[in-house]
């Protein structure tokens, strides 16, 4: 058995290029291995900024390459990698950038790398059998009983800031964004995860769908919060986005 407290050293170093080659550490020939140790961390260095720009491109847009970079380095020595799957690397990110104080000023980040990781989740969720439209041809009163189980794939993102227009203006030609709270669903229709701006009320809708809410019931909630509530235009993205795969009344 490996001893723990002896690995800690050279893994710490790994990621702080501040700290001193760990003593011992010998090449096959038996020399130290000091150049050695020091190609091996700048590599790991290399591969979980390059881990971070392909995951937060969003993020990487809004500050640069240089500043990117930077920060990179920053969240890598604070958060390493506490699993071999590269897929849930920078699940803290958002958390990071918050409360990273030289990025004070640009409070929205954290929320657009929450939005970016959210595709990321869903883009590894479990695929399922989205619900059949003709579901929906039955009397008004029926319909409206009918409670759903949403896709594995399904995520919400809320924000006091335009986290979709600027996830959008930087990664998909959209208009410049306006200051204002904007809902973000994020659907995934077969293999590429998209987001989707959520109208007034979108967010409360889809929340109580989610709690196993009849319809009717969630559309109530919905109205309670925002008046103009559009229904159909909720449900016809779910119905067409293939986001609803069950129903038990």
């Amino acid at each position: 058995m490996s001893d723990i407290s002896a690995e800690a050293p050279f893994r710490d170093a790994l990621l702080d290029p501040s700290q001193a080659i760990p003593e011992g550490l010998l090449d096959g020939a038996g020399t130290p291995a000091g150049r050695r140790y020091d190609v091996y961390r700048n590599n790991i260095a290399v591969s979980l900024t390059e881990a971070l720009e392909t995951g937060f491109p969003a993020v990487a847009k809004l500050l640069g390459e240089q500043n990117f970079k930077g920060v990179a380095g920053f969240y890598l020595r604070h958060h390493p990698p506490k699993s071999a799957r590269m897929m849930f690397y920078g699940q803290a990110f958002g958390e990071f950038l918050e409360s990273f104080e030289p990025l004070a000023k640009f409070p929205y980040l954290g929320d657009v790398a929450r939005l970016e990781f959210a595709l990321r989740e869903s883009y590894h969720a479990a695929d399922h059998i989205a619900l059949d439209p003709q579901t929906f041809a039955v009397e008004p009163e029926a319909l409206m009983a009918l409670t759903f189980r949403l896709a594995p794939s399904m995520r919400l993102i809320s924000s006091p800031w335009p986290v979709y227009s600027l996830w959008a203006f930087n990664m998909a030609g959209g208009p410049k964004p306006i200051a204002g709270a904007q809902d973000v669903v994020i659907l995934r229709t077969e293999f590429d995860p998209e987001p989707h701006l959520l109208g007034s009320g979108g967010r409360a809708f889809i929340e109580a769908l989610a709690m196993q809410t009849t319809l009717g019931d969630a559309y109530e909630e919905a109205l309670a919060i925002a008046p103009d509530f559009d229904l159909s235009s909720v449900l016809s993205l779910l119905i067409a986005q293939g986001a609803l795969q069950g129903t038990t009344q």
